[in-house]
């Protein structure tokens, strides 16, 4: 092992205030001029590193009664570890020391640190997640007898401040989690493992698509309903709540859900402005969606030719920004025109809609057959 990679000793002494942490953020105390003080001074001054992790052994072996001593000696260990690449050393001798003291954020961060590096996302979103309870823990133990409310609440803000950064680092790490992983069940699980642990967080908007997104790979429709209209109370303008929430609703075998699903389509058209001159990427395939599934939804409620309008929207915002919904809104658009013997557009739209490789196209191809034969007859 390299010297100076071992964390420096910085002895605390107990003060009364140390009642305000209790129930809260854990902070290791090693009173001045005890035994395990005297220890760990002396491992601080060894320069050969070999020597100084046998010493942290024996010392755990010495205080092994001691839970302040035992996590602190753990967690250098586990940095020892952690900075010589033993990275699967460095995660056990960490949750012995968490094992010692398990509301300590340092140590918790420490932890998590070492799961990224590891990439063991499902340890690393565990780390994270107990982190982000012990940040909320903050100000939720009773305050001591003999302390004003405004020395309270000073110490409590203090508390917060000190610990944001490290909030920050585990709410970013979880979110990370999430996007990550590719099984819906599992990112589902991620996501009701995050909500409650960093509520308010900044990323709740696309936490809410990614549950959404889950929850319709898992053909739980109540719960992408009841998560997209959480997200819409949060945020009335959240547009890929309103995109799914039409998707949703047009699919939707119970009355009055395709009406719904017109609404918050005509909600999307606004929000996303995609015909602006300063509209972007984003902003054009979420109009594009929002009016092919507003055609859709026309076309389910008899009313073909305000479906070619909004289908004909949809295949000029989508052309050149994503092939698989610019066929999805040929193939529909093909369709509408079809259903009113406009065969001659339908083919034309059909014609393109068929060269496009992926699920639409064998679709495509099928309706361009049937227009094809309808032309010939003359119909």
């Amino acid at each position: 092992m390299k010297h100076g990679r071992w964390s420096v000793l910085l002895v605390t002494f107990l003060l009364a205030g140390a009642a305000f942490s209790r129930g809260q953020i854990e902070n290791i105390v090693i009173p001045a001029g005890t035994p395990e003080d005297q220890a760990l001074q002396a491992i601080t001054k060894e320069p050969d590193d070999q020597k100084k992790l046998a010493m942290y052994e024996d010392f755990l072996k010495q205080f092994s009664s001691n839970p302040a001593a035992v996590a602190y000696a753990n967690w250098q260990i586990s940095q020892a570890y952690q900075g010589t690449g033993d990275l699967q050393k460095a995660l056990d001798y960490g949750d012995k020391a968490l094992a010692s003291a398990p509301h300590s954020l340092d140590i918790l961060v420490s932890q998590a640190s070492i799961a990224q590096q590891l990439k063991n996302n499902p340890k690393l979103l565990d780390y994270a997640v107990r982190g982000g309870e012990v940040y909320n823990s903050i100000g939720k133990a009773p305050k001591p007898e003999g302390v004003s409310d405004q020395d309270f609440a000073s110490h409590v803000q203090e508390q917060k401040d000190g610990a944001k950064n490290s909030y920050d680092f585990l709410e970013a790490a979880a979110f990370n989690v999430i996007v990550d992983d590719t099984n819906a069940k599992s990112r589902m699980s991620d996501i009701d493992r995050f909500t409650p642990a960093f509520p308010n967080s900044r990323f709740d908007e696309p936490i809410a698509s990614y549950a959404m997104m889950s929850l319709t790979e898992l053909k739980d429709t109540a719960r992408v309903v009841a998560y997209g209209e959480k997200a819409l109370a949060a945020n009335p303008n959240n547009l890929p709540a309103l995109l799914l929430l039409a998707g949703t609703y047009v699919e939707d075998p119970k009355p009055g859900g395709v009406a719904k699903s017109v609404t918050y389509a005509q909600r999307a058209v606004a929000v996303a402005k995609a015909d602006a001159p300063d509209a972007d990427r984003t902003r054009k395939l979420s109009g594009g969606v929002a009016h092919s599934t507003m055609g859709y939804a026309y076309m389910k409620q008899e009313k073909t030719a305000a479906a070619i309008t909004e289908l004909k929207s949809a295949a000029g915002l989508l052309k050149g920004v994503d092939d698989q919904q610019y066929a999805v809104a040929l193939y529909r658009l093909g369709y509408a025109y079809a259903k009113l013997s406009h065969n001659t557009e339908a083919r034309e739209v059909l014609l393109e809609a068929a060269k496009i490789p992926g699920p639409v196209q064998p679709l495509s191809q099928d309706l361009l057959a049937k227009v094809n034969a309808a032309r010939a007859k003359g119909k």
